[in-house]
């Protein structure tokens, strides 16, 4: 038996490879921009065809925002009074402002954006919720529109009072209903219809890239483990808005509505807006329209804004400043953020 010198083999397979990379395997050629450990939410890859063509990727059409990034319009803008603060032009899928984008901080009810969208994409308007024991929270300070057990409405009315009240029992409402009616996936067998609905929360957050996010309640009343950063949300906030009913409910300034009890016996419930601007007790920032957005308030999140605003072309921006000092010192910094975009 003839034997093969060690290198003629080394030669072999050196020509080997050498025409695998030049011939036969002509697969796709990728631009990493981050690694796959970088902290930054909506990791992605850019790819390119046969022709040298860019396809399109995950991050099409989004703003992408490198750790450290400040943005275009970082002059005159102060926000050393809030934790974290983003701007931006969704149009041009330009970063605007940023300040520690993707900072894990706690949500309070901004929370409650991401349970709009589960309830929109997985239910109907007109789908009758009923109240369980799971309404029942009792933690000092949180919000409540007074839901009791066995009380009933519908999910239309549901996300008025969840989005401009920011009821927290109508959060529990909503999850609870809409998780009763979800399969039961594997692992899940001792989940409550709560506990299905956030997996389902964080299931649908992972695919809108919101991969620095995770939710263990849909209220957004504080937990360790319940977090996101202001990119995220962001992400979350822009899907959101494809819904014409969440944009036309962000932008009321009052509701009013009858729900029933246990017995069929009426229930009403008429409130303003949680949004100042909405409320006319903040300043509007110059040649930009608020259209709407989300309001939330803790002691472990601090005082939370994201917005929805257009400018004088009617071109959309999305705001969002998380943990400030103050909802005074909010809404004067956010008034100021917007009022760069003109200028």
């Amino acid at each position: 038996m003839r034997c093969t010198s060690k290198k003629a083999l080394s030669m072999f397979l050196l020509f080997t490879l050498t025409m695998i990379s030049f011939g036969g395997c002509k697969g796709p050629k990728f631009t990493m921009p981050f690694d796959a450990d970088s902290d930054v939410s909506g990791f992605h890859v850019t790819a390119y065809d046969s022709s040298g063509a860019k396809a399109d990727t995950f991050a099409s059409g989004l703003c992408v925002v490198a750790p450290g990034e400040a943005g275009n319009l970082t002059d005159g803008v102060d926000m050393s009074r809030a934790e974290a603060a983003v701007l931006f032009d969704v149009n041009n899928s330009s970063v605007l402002y940023s300040k520690n984008a993707h900072e894990k901080l706690y949500p309070a009810s901004l929370t409650k954006v991401m349970t709009a969208l589960v309830a929109l994409k997985y239910s109907s308007l007109d789908k009758q919720l009923v109240a369980t024991d799971a309404v029942n929270i009792t933690e000092s300070g949180a919000q409540l529109c007074g839901l009791k057990s066995g009380d009933s409405m519908t999910m239309d009315q549901a996300l008025h009072v969840l989005l401009m009240y920011s009821a927290n029992d109508v959060a529990m409402l909503i999850a609870d209903n809409i998780g009763g009616t979800l399969e039961t996936l594997p692992g899940e067998e001792s989940f409550s219809n709560v506990e299905k609905f956030m997996s389902l929360m964080n299931r649908e957050a992972a695919k809108l890239g919101a991969t620095n996010t995770h939710f263990m309640n849909p209220h957004g009343l504080t937990d360790p483990d319940h977090y996101t950063t202001a990119y995220d949300l962001y992400l979350i906030f822009k899907e959101a808005v494809k819904y014409d009913i969440f944009n036309e409910i962000i932008h009321m300034a009052s509701y009013q509505t009858t729900y029933y009890d246990k017995d069929g016996k009426e229930k009403t419930l008429e409130f303003g807006t949680t949004n100042r601007y909405l409320k006319g007790n903040a300043a509007q920032p110059t040649n930009v329209t608020v259209i709407g957005g989300k309001t939330g308030t803790t002691n472990a999140a601090g005082h939370c804004l994201i917005i929805l605003s257009k400018d004088t072309t009617g071109a959309p921006y999305i705001s969002a400043i998380l943990r400030s000092e103050s909802t005074d010192v909010l809404y004067q910094d956010m008034t100021n953020m917007l009022d760069k975009i003109n200028k």
